[in-house]
């Protein structure tokens, strides 16, 4: 069904509601009302209102317009309410009733714009409507009746009281600036023809054809050209540096009444003005055209166009100006220039002016270029100028770069830029970010802009930016070209220039093909593309490495406790489960995380970035610079493994050591542990986390005792650290603080030899790197605290997958070494063994040793094999970190083991033994003292397959009684009897 028949359907359901509600003496009016007031509405607009909504939207209007005086708007602002009004909408709705003339509902809905409502239903009759002296309407439609505007508009719900009383005043407003306009019309038009025949007949100081030619384009004005909003008078006062502008009293005409309007800012006073101002003020140029400081507020919301034509004396010298305000016509717009006088001279002269013929390329080119030229900018800029820029613009060729042209208002009120930029480049963001830099290097604010497509390859914008007179700043406009240029690239040209620049052409080429399309939407709302040359790199590391790539940094703008964290992760995402007690650890804190999936060309796997935004738990300031490098070796250590992720970590940020330093300490606090310190681990990470100056110089120390490459004086440097730590310790308030710091001390200066220094084999990975575990062989008598008894000397062994001791009652000791399930105590287990078996082996060995490790990472598998694999690897890191710090023989002479410092007696003497967990194992710690080349090689380990059985051979405690029982008489000793 068509939408007239629906809509003709719907007025019928309105008009019903007349019958019941409407007496019968005035149902005719208010059906013609109704029926003209909806005429004109399109269907679409109201169909899906309620019939008794519309009727009641219509009838509110008709009682309010039912009585006014003419010559008077009427106007309401109000929300209808049910209890109030007898009918409710969702929109505050405006009413207007006023004698019909131009540009009411364009000049009412632009108010609205400008208090920035949206405006959801305009309904806009002209009705013919009768009155009586009173104002009462008498008959709606009669032919002969006044024309008069009805207006409902409804537009966004305004709750304030205040709010609807300014738009009501608002409309009220611009209504009587419409009323002074349209009233004044004829008179201002009037005032332009006397200026014409004064053009004509005064002589003045412009030449003939200068005069004529101005003459004819006021005629083309007059020709219903141009919109007249006001009309006003200067007469010029004073000489020199006093001359000013003063209105002309009686001779102002529309919305130019008001005196406290302003056509031009500053005009009245010329002592403020700039030096360049005032004298174009007083030179001898009869015609002006230009743009008002102040906005229409009638027909189109836009700065006001006024043309200004100067008096003179019969000297020639400037007496005033008499100024038009308003708004050229659409046809001023639409038409060519060509057709409007001046502006077709204009162009013929500077075409001419150009050197080029009119029917050559050249010459066309730059005639199409000022036939599209912004209109206002030809009517208002001077020959000299559309010169040089019109040139300018055609020596683009089409090429797709940035190219800006500015000119200034003479008064300095306002500087045209015209930028040329590549049509595919053009979006809305980058208007805003252009018109920000050009108004900022002007030290103005954005009046209106003007966006042109055209069939070329390069799109033009058009800014016009509002200044103050005297405080435009002196611009390099090559200098604003190149910002704008770069703020017209797109990501992807940053980050070919960047990569180029980082890579070299061939190299950055070949990764800007891959990369270019590979990051997210959003990614270059985060990072430039700088940024995005450091990500690749890391991303490329990702792909060939088994843990993610790290990137630790801060950006500028971050507080100095905040921090950033990228990880890259081939495949798959990184579950923050795993991320977050780690970065806790390191004493961080989580703030947010924004994921980003990188799919480079060719690539089937993509890569994850996530970047974290972190900071201090504690609020300290962190010196990403300084402790960046030593993070990251940190943080990849524990993804691979090699490092344990647990609060010392923190001492990266605290104190600022490397992983290295930080697992020698953790070294030494599992060794406290098992040694039965009175304090959790937990405690010890606090405490040495929060005396860092403390932690720093125990790890020198150690250096200074143990690092074979030290060249000083050892032993005058250590002295000179340990009198440090003793002072900083007497500050140490908190008495477990301190008596932690004073274990860690004694057992650095209780250690005496140590394979921390030392690279290459008895490494798995080989390579000479680091070694994965750390020993320390550790004097037993000199250890504060220790459990009783002391063995002569320890060795304890420390890696993240394994922990081990090794105690032995003297220099010639023989014990086996045992798996433990005592991961918390387990030194405790060997020493009561180890005391044990110097009690009943006495007649066997005078002394005794013992050792016991603990797998600390057993495979999540019931499969023996994979479970046996790691508890024979962790069994053979006690074997290396025992034989790392033994000394050995060849050919007779003692060796001391390589990069350590002993701080001992030679001790060579080394055996172990099978026990509980490790009896299949002596041909496995055999197999690592032959790697070494041991002086014992198989003789090592007791029990192997190259050794032997010692219960078979009777070298137990029984059989050693036995031997003695047997040499008792012998030695003429009386036998002591079964009850020794």
């Amino acid at each position: 069904m068509k939408s007239e028949t629906l809509k003709q359907q719907l007025m019928d359901q309105v008009i019903r509601f007349i019958g019941g509600r409407i007496e019968r003496a005035r149902a005719a009016q208010v059906e013609a009302f109704v029926r003209q007031f909806y005429a004109n509405v399109p269907f679409a607009d109201i169909a899906q209102d309620p019939p008794e909504d519309l009727f009641c939207a219509a009838l509110s209007l008709w009682q309010f317009a039912h009585k006014r005086q003419p010559g008077a708007a009427k106007v309401r602002v109000f929300n209808p309410h049910q209890d109030e009004h007898g009918w409710r909408s969702s929109h505050t709705v405006i009413e207007i009733v006023n004698d019909d003339m131009p540009f009411l509902v364009d000049s009412v809905t632009a108010e609205l714009a400008r208090q920035d409502l949206d405006v959801h239903l305009v309904v806009h009759p002209i009705m013919r409507i009768a009155r009586d002296k009173s104002g009462q309407i008498t008959d709606v439609g009669k032919p002969d009746a006044p024309a008069e505007s009805v207006m409902q508009i409804h537009a966004t719900q305004v709750g304030q009281p205040e709010k609807l009383e300014q738009v009501q005043r608002g409309i009220e407003s611009v209504l009587n600036d419409v009323r002074t306009s349209v009233g004044d019309f004829r008179e201002m038009r009037a005032r332009l023809h006397e200026t014409i025949e004064e053009i004509d007949r005064k002589k003045l100081p412009v030449d003939e054809e200068e005069r004529a030619e101005i003459a004819r384009f006021l005629k083309w004005i007059e020709d219903d050209h141009f919109t007249f909003l006001g009309y006003r008078e200067y007469a010029m006062t004073g000489k020199g540096e006093k001359a000013s502008y003063q209105i002309v009293d009686g001779r102002s005409l529309g919305i130019l009444k008001d005196f406290n309007l302003r056509i031009f800012g500053g005009m009245r006073n010329q002592e403020s003005m700039p030096t360049q101002v005032r004298s174009y003020l007083r030179q001898p140029k009869l015609l002006l055209i230009t743009k008002a400081n102040t906005r229409a507020t009638v027909h189109r919301d836009v700065p006001m166009d006024v043309f200004g034509v100067k008096t003179f004396d019969a000297k020639g010298n400037v007496t005033g100006e008499r100024l038009f305000a308003g708004l050229f016509t659409s046809a001023a717009y639409s038409r060519s220039p060509r057709e409007i006088p001046m502006l077709d001279r204009k162009i013929e002269t500077i075409i001419e002016r150009a050197g080029f013929l009119p029917d050559s390329h050249d010459g066309k080119a730059l005639a199409h270029i000022l036939e599209t030229y912004p209109r206002d900018e030809l009517f208002q800029a001077s020959e000299d100028e559309l010169l040089e820029t019109a040139v300018g613009i055609l020596n683009l060729q089409e090429r797709q770069r940035v190219a800006l042209f500015v000119r200034r208002d003479p008064y300095e009120r306002f500087v045209t830029a015209l930028i040329f930029l590549p049509k595919d480049t053009m979006n809305t963001e980058l208007r805003l970010q252009m018109q920000e830099v050009v108004a900022k290097a002007f030290n103005g604010a954005l009046s209106a802009y003007y966006v042109h497509l055209g069939d070329g390859a390069l799109a033009r914008l058009q800014f016009i930016i509002a200044t103050t007179p005297g405080q435009i700043p002196g611009v390099d406009l090559k200098d604003l070209e190149a910002k704008l240029a770069d703020v017209a690239r797109s990501w992807a040209d940053h980050m070919r220039d960047a990569l180029v620049e980082a890579k070299g052409e061939a190299a950055g080429m070949e990764l800007l093909r891959r990369y270019r399309d590979a990051f997210p939407a959003g990614y270059d709302d985060h990072f430039n593309a700088h940024a995005a040359v450091h990500d690749i790199d890391r991303v490329e590391e990702a792909r060939h490495q088994a843990i993610p790539a790290i990137n630790l940094y801060r950006p500028i703008e971050a507080a100095p406790n905040e921090l950033r964290l990228k990880l890259y992760q081939v495949k798959d995402k990184i579950a923050l489960s795993t991320v977050l007690p780690s970065l806790e650890n390191f004493g961080l804190k989580v703030i947010s995380e924004i994921p980003f999936e990188v799919k480079a060309l060719g690539e089937d796997k993509p890569v994850w970035i996530h970047d974290f935004t972190m900071c201090t738990a504690d609020g300290a300031e962190v010196d990403v610079p300084q402790i960046r490098d030593k993070f990251h070796e940190a943080y990849a250590r524990i993804w691979a493994g090699d490092a344990e992720d647990d609060g010392f970590n923190r001492l990266v940020l605290t104190a600022g050591i490397g992983w290295r330093n930080i697992a020698l300490l953790r070294a030494y606090c599992k060794y406290l542990r098992q040694a039965a310190i009175a304090f959790s681990q937990a405690y010890m990470e606090q405490t040495l986390n929060a005396n860092a100056v403390i932690t720093r110089d125990i790890v020198h120390l150690f250096y200074a005792m143990f690092d074979p490459g030290y060249a000083g004086d050892r032993d005058k440097q250590m002295q000179a650290i340990v009198d440090r730590i003793v002072k900083e310790l007497d500050r140490v308030s908190n008495l477990d603080e301190d008596r932690i710091l004073r274990r860690f001390l004694n057992a650095v200066q209780s250690t005496l030899r140590t394979n921390y220094f030392q690279r290459g084999p008895g490494n798995d990975k080989g390579g000479g790197k680091d070694k994965e575990y750390i020993s320390f062989k550790l004097d037993s008598h000199k250890l504060d605290e220790l459990p009783l008894p002391r063995p002569m000397v320890e060795v304890f062994v420390y890696s993240p997958r394994a922990e081990a001791i090794h105690l032995r009652g003297g220099k010639v000791a023989r014990g086996g070494i045992r798996w433990s399930d005592r991961r918390e105590d387990f030194r405790t287990e060997v020493l009561g063994l180890m005391k044990a078996q110097m009690v009943k082996n006495a007649v066997i060995v005078p002394v005794g040793s013992k050792g016991g490790f603990v797998v600390k990472r057993p495979p999540h598998t019931t499969d023996r094999e994979t479970v046996m694999a790691e508890v024979v690897h962790c069994y053979k890191t006690l074997m290396r970190g025992l034989l790392d710090i033994t000394d050995n023989a060849v050919g007779g002479k003692l060796v001391p083991p390589k990069e350590v410092v002993r701080r001992d007696e030679d001790d060579p003497y080394l055996v172990v033994a099978a026990d509980k967990g490790t009896a299949t194992f002596s041909d496995i710690a055999n197999g690592v003292s032959r790697d070494y080349g041991f002086w014992l090689d198989d003789a090592f380990a007791s029990g192997g397959s190259a050794g032997y059985d010692h219960k078979k051979m009777g070298i137990t405690a029984r059989g050693a009684w036995g031997v003695r029982q047997a040499a008792f008489p012998r030695a003429r000793h009386r036998h002591p009897g079964p009850g020794f």
